[in-house]
């Protein structure tokens, strides 16, 4: 499964940029929604963030407050990966009543 996750977000850009004040409260629910509409996400580290801490510290952080699992740390850039619950649909789609 790790093997699929990252052959599958290897051309992909980051969608997540962690800045010099590191993984805020606003950071963590952007990646919780980001994960609930897709599955796994990419997100990159500034050098600014990286003076006080390491990427595979964040990036765990990160992990352990959303739920998720890291897939893998490469440079400033890591993945995670948050499976859904069967029925649960994407929160960016809208039902319609008819």
């Amino acid at each position: 499964m790790k093997r699929r996750i990252k052959q599958e977000l290897s051309t992909e850009k980051p969608t997540v940029w962690i800045g010099k004040e590191g993984a805020t409260a606003q950071i963590i629910n952007e990646v919780n929604s980001q994960l609930k509409k897709r599955e796994m996400i990419k997100a990159k580290i500034l050098k600014t963030a990286l003076q006080e801490e390491k990427a595979k510290d964040i990036a765990t952080k990160v992990a352990t407050q959303t739920n998720s699992t890291l897939i893998e740390v490469r440079g400033h850039t890591f993945m995670l990966y948050k499976s859904r619950k069967r029925g649960e649909k994407p929160t960016n789609f809208k039902t319609s009543k008819r």
